[in-house]
């Protein structure tokens, strides 16, 4: 099964004092603007033709840690979700119809990866030509050398920039984490985490647990308390493969829908 934990409320009210995090996320977005180069294709798209309900960014964890295995099962699962019925139905019943998507490979500051630039999916065709290119593009695990390690911070401040240059309107914008490991390189998250929530961005979280993980303090627990956050923020845990595929098909019907309550959308299967 996978679990849902509890939503966390919008956190516009925690904010770090202004000057310790100005000076911080100053740092921050030098480094996200030092290793994000935004693609070609996506810069020469009509912006008004970008006019989506939600843009989503899929933030994906490729660092050391990820193997052959837990690469497969996340470039795979987020392939498979954009194309499952319930994903084309949540996009069918929003108000335009649409939705912007984004994929992008991180690990340590300077080591992240485009895979899909910002693509306008509108039924299942634009659906699967996206998927398609996550397939082809996204990492496998093998060449892993180099990578270093789990900037969760650096992930988040990409994550932003790109909706920051989003070439378009949406009504909501979400960044969207996959992971294996807490933050362990380059900037701490608060500020990062700070300044996405400041900006209306949402960030969720799907954890995906490491075989000698900690009853005590699972990965799940760490991303609920120390990264999501903004309106209907929310992290999800799966216990194997086949769990991390549905979790995340749950998990994106509700960052993508504007008509479902999250509560109901988000909520665990046996």
């Amino acid at each position: 099964m996978f679990e849902r934990l509890q939503s966390k409320p919008d956190s516009r009210l925690d904010a770090e004092p202004a000057k310790r995090a100005h000076s911080a996320l100053g740092l921050a977005a030098l480094a996200a603007l030092a290793l994000w180069e935004p693609s070609a294709n996506a810069a020469n798209v009509d912006s008004p033709m970008l006019n989506v309900d939600v843009a989503v960014v899929f933030a994906v964890d490729f660092s050391s840690s990820i193997d052959p295995k837990i690469a497969d099962l996340q470039r795979e699962g987020h392939a498979a979700a954009l194309t499952s019925p319930e994903i084309i139905r949540a996009i069918s019943q929003n108000y335009l119809g649409c939705i912007g998507v984004a994929y992008f490979e991180w690990s340590s500051p300077g080591h992240t990866r485009t895979v899909l630039p910002w693509t306008r999916i509108c039924g299942l065709e634009d659906a699967k030509a996206a998927a398609s290119v996550i397939r082809t593009n996204g990492d496998t695990g093998y060449l892993r050398r180099g990578r270093g390690g789990t900037s969760v911070s650096a992930a988040i401040d990409v994550g932003s920039l790109l909706l920051d240059q989003f070439p378009g309107n949406a009504m909501k914008k979400v960044i969207d984490i996959s992971a294996n490991g807490e933050n362990n390189d380059g900037l701490p998250v608060q500020p990062s985490r700070q300044n996405a929530i400041a900006k209306g961005y949402t960030i969720n979280a799907i954890a995906i647990p490491t075989d000698n993980e900690d009853p005590g303090q699972p990965l799940a627990s760490y991303f609920a308390q120390s990264v999501i956050g903004g309106s209907q923020a929310f992290v999800i845990s799966s216990a194997g493969p086949r769990d991390y595929i549905t979790a995340l098909r749950r998990k994106l019907v509700t960052e993508v829908s504007m008509n479902v309550d999250p509560h109901i959308a988000a909520t665990g299967i046996q």
